[in-house]
């Protein structure tokens, strides 16, 4: 059965950061800006960051793991980002010319070995993919694109469900897992995609990020009796990022909270409700060890849309989609993404 962990991870890594929202090519504030950005290449500089987790984000049954066995998935995504806004939630004005536009195409694999340890499953999982971002942020520099392959993201995990299986009203339908469920995990980032800091500066954008981050995680998952239809699914996952330098800027992203969340309803074959990412970078930014002025260039950002998962249990097999829209923006480019993610058991 494939209706667990796999589809609430893999459905694609941050919307911020990797398109991913966690997505590469997600253009975080600016660090500096000149006051003639025609005088060179590096007149502005532009950092971007990472938020571990899949391409998207997690959100439904985001504690529960699978059956043993392994499992694949396929990812799309895109984003488009029209708006960069400042500390106080603001556009930046020396910003003329915001478009930016990254479509995401990936994989990701999860293997649950037969093994029970503190009578919970290990889950191994890695998500790769390839991007093409496109824009421009200021009139100067004309729009460009750059593709290739983008940072993979690993993570390893711990989970145990507190509770028992029961069937849905809808007879074809997965059982319900009804109960609480726990997962600690471990992830990261690892810089490895294609990345030209020239383009960054003047374009905004990006497909790697060249920096590493580090970042473990809790996700806890509640599923109601049926009291609507089948259950209401509470699920949330708390990712806590530690970045490294980037050696190619010198440029330090302070740390980040990221929760990802869903509320969502079961309906025999259908899963529906709302999702949602919730940022708040905890530390400064900072330059060969300065802070970033005028506010150490702290992101927060709260983005909100729906979600709807089918599953297929005679091939194994979900498809969701979900799209996810910018609520709250502080020191990060307005993004909205749309997400589609297709699950199967592999053997």
């Amino acid at each position: 059965m494939v209706s667990f962990k796999l589809l609430a991870v893999a459905s694609c890594c941050t919307f911020f950061a990797r398109i991913s929202w966690r997505q590469p090519g997600w253009l975080k504030a600016l660090a500096a800006l000149s006051v003639c950005c025609f005088s060179s290449v590096s007149a502005w500089a532009a950092e971007g960051f990472i938020a571990a987790g899949p391409v998207g984000g997690s959100d439904i049954r985001s504690a529960l793991l699978p059956p043993p066995g392994l499992y694949g998935a396929i990812i799309g995504a895109y984003t488009t980002y029209n708006e960069v806004d400042d500390g106080s939630g603001r556009p930046i004005a020396s910003l003329d010319a915001v478009h930016l536009d990254a479509v995401t195409a990936g994989g990701a694999l999860l293997y649950v070995p037969n093994v029970q340890i503190f009578g919970g499953s290990i889950g191994l999982m890695g998500f790769a993919n390839v991007a093409q971002d496109c824009g421009q942020v200021v009139s100067a520099f004309p729009s460009r694109c750059i593709s290739g392959f983008a940072d993979p993201y690993v993570e390893v995990n711990w989970a145990r469900f507190f509770g028992h299986l029961r069937p849905s009203r809808e007879p074809r339908a997965f059982p319900i897992a009804e109960g609480f469920a726990i997962d600690f995990g471990l992830g990261a980032v690892l810089p490895v995609g294609r990345y030209d800091p020239s383009i960054r500066a003047t374009n905004g954008i990006t497909v790697g990020n060249n920096t590493l981050d580090i970042a473990p995680s809790v996700a806890l998952t509640y599923t109601t009796p049926a009291l609507l239809a089948d259950g209401t699914e509470f699920s949330a996952k708390i990712y806590y990022n530690v970045y490294r330098t980037n050696p190619a800027t010198h440029y330090h992203s302070g740390s980040l909270v990221d929760v990802d969340f869903a509320i969502t309803e079961h309906i025999g074959r259908f899963q529906i409700g709302a999702s949602g990412t919730y940022l708040q970078q905890v530390a400064s930014d900072e330059v060969n060890g300065v802070t970033v002025a005028p506010d150490g260039n702290k992101m927060k950002a709260l983005v909100l849309g729906p979600v709807v998962n089918y599953d297929m249990p005679e091939y194994g097999a979900t498809i969701k989609v979900k799209t996810l829209m910018p609520v709250v923006i502080e020191n990060a480019a307005k993004a909205k993404a749309i997400i589609l993610t297709i699950a199967k058991k592999l053997y």
